[in-house]
């Protein structure tokens, strides 16, 4: 619950604070989300759009973030990868409920390196690595007992957890942040809304109407 009469410099509630980086401020509102969130605080409806400007939304789990960019993974033959690859431009938005708080990052997406999604990939378990290889994401599928016989021959085909390669149509992709908004419910629909802007390298702030 927040303490409503407790603001910051700007007139804001405390859980804005006071501070130029919209990075840091991010992960303060992400550690209080994983510890009132029932299911997946990482959890971001990430908006694309394709070539003829036609948007698409959905549901994916952000797995890293930091300075260079907030990075998920998914396959590159998929709806989102192709909107990407023609329009890079996209935007996150994560809702944590519990909190009563959204934050919206705009920016431009780009491939990761295959360093880093072949390290992401080893992390996971062996189910989803075999996972990767059985679906063909996004595609037409005949019936539910085909993918589970793929996931059937995959199985056979790499047996061993730590012996699974990353495939090669399977990748992250980071968003590089040129905006934020930070947003609170407040009573009456008068939410507090403030927003961070990339102005030659500098991070400026500025108080939206809500």
């Amino acid at each position: 619950v927040e303490i409503m009469n407790q603001k910051n410099s700007l007139g804001l509630n405390s859980c804005f604070l006071d501070i130029n980086d919209p990075i840091h401020l991010f992960k303060v509102w992400m550690e209080e989300a994983k510890k009132t969130e029932l299911n997946d605080p990482n959890a971001l409806s990430l908006a694309t759009a394709d070539k003829n400007g036609t948007p698409s939304v959905r549901i994916v789990l952000l797995k890293d973030f930091g300075e260079n960019g907030f990075t998920f993974y998914t396959n590159l033959e998929s709806h989102k990868s192709t909107d990407i690859e023609n329009n890079p431009k996209g935007e996150m938005c994560f809702h944590w409920k519990s909190l009563r708080r959204q934050i919206r990052v705009f920016g431009t997406i780009n491939r990761v390196s295959d360093e880093v999604a072949n390290e992401y990939f080893s992390t996971r378990d062996y189910d989803s690595k075999i996972g990767a290889w059985a679906s063909e994401q996004s595609r037409v599928l005949s019936s539910r007992k085909d993918l589970l016989e793929r996931i059937k021959g995959f199985k056979k085909v790499y047996p061993e957890t730590s012996k699974v390669p990353r495939p090669d149509n399977w990748s992250g992709w980071i968003l590089k942040p040129a905006m934020f908004e930070f947003w609170l419910e407040g009573p009456n629909r008068i939410h507090e809304r403030l927003k961070y802007f990339k102005e030659q390298k500098k991070w400026i702030k500025k108080l939206f109407n809500p």
